[in-house]
């Protein structure tokens, strides 16, 4: 809390109340009160704003799940690469495809990729504004 420990608060608070006065303690503390009650009202209806608008309760929600520590690459690419290949079809048999047969197919659809090599003796093209 602001780096402040117990003693501290409690000495803030005693030279708090020593400033303020008993006379405007009362109107003080009602003030307090009702910013409380304001910040609880705001985080009341912003819980419900989200709970209308993504229709989920905050509640409800794991956050675990979005925790970015997480995620493992190496983890992410194991449990991927160990996955089964199995895809049921509309007809209802499965068909198991290759990673081999998957990238070939993928190469063949490809376009070849085209190279243009400069004359020889002429240098690549530079632009000072570049940098």
């Amino acid at each position: 809390m602001l780096g402040i420990n117990g003693p501290e608060f409690l000495l803030l608070l005693i030279i708090g109340l020593l400033v303020i006065g008993p006379s405007r303690l009362p109107e003080y503390t009602q003030k307090l009160a009702n910013i409380v009650k304001e910040v609880r009202r705001m985080a009341s209806g912003a819980r419900e704003q989200i709970k209308e608008e993504v229709g989920i309760d905050i509640d409800e929600v794991d956050w675990k799940k979005y925790d970015p520590r997480q995620y493992d690459p190496r983890r992410i690419i194991k449990e991927a690469l160990l996955e089964d290949d199995t895809k049921p079809v509309s007809s209802g048999a499965p068909v198991t495809v290759s990673a081999a047969a998957a990238a070939t197919a993928v190469a063949e659809h490809r376009p070849a990729r085209v190279f243009e090599r400069l004359p020889a003796g002429e240098s690549a093209p530079f632009d000072s504004e570049a940098t």
